[in-house]
């Protein structure tokens, strides 16, 4: 099955969360695909030609031929129905509960948990932990997440459903921020994060960044 020209737009520094959503997500396909960097630092994601592509302004956006798309969620799901199984591995359940329990963690953390995100943003996974202690609202998002975590996840369990899918690593790179930044966190939910960590996709992220 032959595929169209695909690039992905990801910020410059390879620290978004969702750019890297979807950069796991083209590798678990093994689709062939280009990386541009936009600088967001230096606002390059506001130029016009950019602007035209993303819709939104953000990062990631996919080029698909002559089609583009932003918001990480939507680029998953294009490529599901795209490019499906058995010609390309599938990076979200087939069982339909399972699906609609991936894509409900997957809006969950991109909606909620605020302050946690503000006060152990990526920069903590990528580059260096934070000094300052979370504040309250930091600590009771960070208590949420873990408690929800650890009801998704069985003892014992390296990913969310027998098989992995894309929402495991949305949540474990949010759990990576309590991690990656020393916080408390159950031993359960590190060797989660851990073997997630290790997936090769997601190895070839951190490449992108030389980690």
């Amino acid at each position: 099955m032959t595929t169209e020209s695909l690039t992905l737009y990801t910020d410059a520094q390879f620290l978004s969360p969702y750019a890297m959503t979807a950069f796991v997500a083209l590798q678990e396909k093994r689709l062939p695909f280009s990386v541009q960097g936009i600088d967001l630092g230096k606002g390059a994601h506001y130029a016009p030609q950019y602007r035209s592509q993303s819709i939104t302004a953000r990062v990631p956006t996919l080029v698909a031929g002559d089609f583009h798309l932003s918001e990480s969620s939507a680029i998953v799901e294009f490529l599901e129905d795209t490019y499906p199984a058995p010609d390309y591995a599938n990076v979200l359940p087939t069982n339909r509960y399972e699906r609609a329990r991936a894509r409900q963690v997957q809006a969950w953390l991109r909606s909620d948990l605020l302050a946690l995100r503000i006060e152990r943003p990526t920069e903590v996974v990528f580059i260096a932990p934070e000094s300052t202690p979370l504040s309250f609202e930091g600590t009771e998002a960070a208590e949420k997440l873990i408690d929800v975590a650890e009801r998704l996840i069985a003892n014992g369990s390296t990913s969310l459903f027998d098989q992995w899918c894309i929402a495991d690593t949305d949540l474990a790179l949010m759990l990576n921020r309590l991690v990656k930044n020393g916080d408390e966190i159950p031993e359960k939910l590190r060797r989660y994060v851990s073997a997630q960590w290790q997936r090769p996709s997601v190895q070839k992220w951190l490449a992108l960044r030389g980690v």
